[in-house]
């Protein structure tokens, strides 16, 4: 075995982690990639023996010195080599600023050591989108690269600031792609003018999820839900709930939706102050 080598990876390999992440049950969306790497091109970063991939990490960087990790994955053939944790030695020894993640609960006291705190516990609930009436406030989001209706466009920067709100960053790059799911919608609650929410759906490898799910308050939240989830009814859709929004965690169970999975949010450095109440589910466990 040569000596492994550690570089950025090329869209194309970032494809390649994606469908890592898809084996592992991750159950990522049909166009993520392009997604992160319009937010920063170098996000992917991996690990590779003998000229084939076998550790893939992401870093994705925000302007404000902000980094969200995900995607971290060894190969299953080369697992217990400590080639995973030379992967994310270089990558955190490159990073300055704050570093957030969300990591499997088996996996919390291993991020303590490298000075990770947690913040909260996430829960992904998942079931059949219950069949309903879209509320006529939820309006489609076009954003302005992609034409649209002109109303739609108008709320474009009150959606970039709810998102910056409730995610503790600006990131419109992320936001440009993020906004125009080829295999989605993207949707904002407008009464009166303003934006009181917005939310997006996504096809995944199984199913649908919903994230972000921003919202003023739980009633804006749940027009929102059953808005996106009526594009999609009866087919499984998945919702990421920060543990402390009661709310959330109770539009989740009205919807016939029950816990699947939990994840840890940790941060190293400071911690962004969120407002969990407007989180009603998070943008993803790989992105924040």
């Amino acid at each position: 075995m040569t000596a492994p080598l550690i570089r950025a990876l090329a869209a194309r390999e970032a494809d390649e982690a994606v469908e890592w992440a898809a084996r592992e049950g991750w159950n990522p969306g049909r166009a993520d990639a392009a997604a992160f790497l319009a937010q920063d091109p170098r996000a992917f970063r991996g690990l590779f023996v003998d000229g084939a991939l076998a550790v893939t990490l992401s870093a994705t960087a925000y302007d404000g010195g902000f980094t969200f990790i995900g995607f971290y994955i060894c190969r299953p053939d080369l697992r217990g080599r400590g080639l995973g944790y030379a992967l994310w030695q270089d990558t955190l020894g490159r990073i300055g600023g704050t570093l957030g993640l969300d990591g499997v609960l088996a996996q919390e006291k291993n991020y303590a050591r490298s000075g990770f705190v947690l913040a909260h516990r996430n829960i992904r609930y998942g079931g059949k989108a219950p069949a309903g009436m879209p509320d006529p406030r939820v309006v489609a989001i076009a954003p302005a690269q992609r034409g649209g209706v002109a109303h739609a466009v108008a709320h474009l920067n009150a959606v970039a600031q709810l998102d910056r709100t409730c995610f503790g960053f600006a990131r419109p790059a992320f936001l440009g792609a993020w906004l125009a799911p080829p295999f989605g919608h993207a949707m904002a609650f407008v009464a009166d003018g303003a934006v009181k929410g917005f939310g997006v759906i996504r096809a995944c490898r199984e199913g649908h999820k919903i994230g972000p799910l921003f919202a003023d308050d739980p009633a804006v939240a749940d027009a929102l839900f059953r808005t996106l989830a009526a594009t999609v009814p009866g087919a499984p859709v998945f919702l990421d709930v920060p543990e402390p929004n009661a709310a959330a965690r109770r539009l989740a169970k009205a919807a016939g939706l029950s816990p699947v999975f939990e994840t840890a949010r940790m941060y190293r450095g400071a911690a962004p102050d969120l407002p969990l109440g407007r989180i009603f589910g998070i943008t993803t466990f790989e992105l924040g």
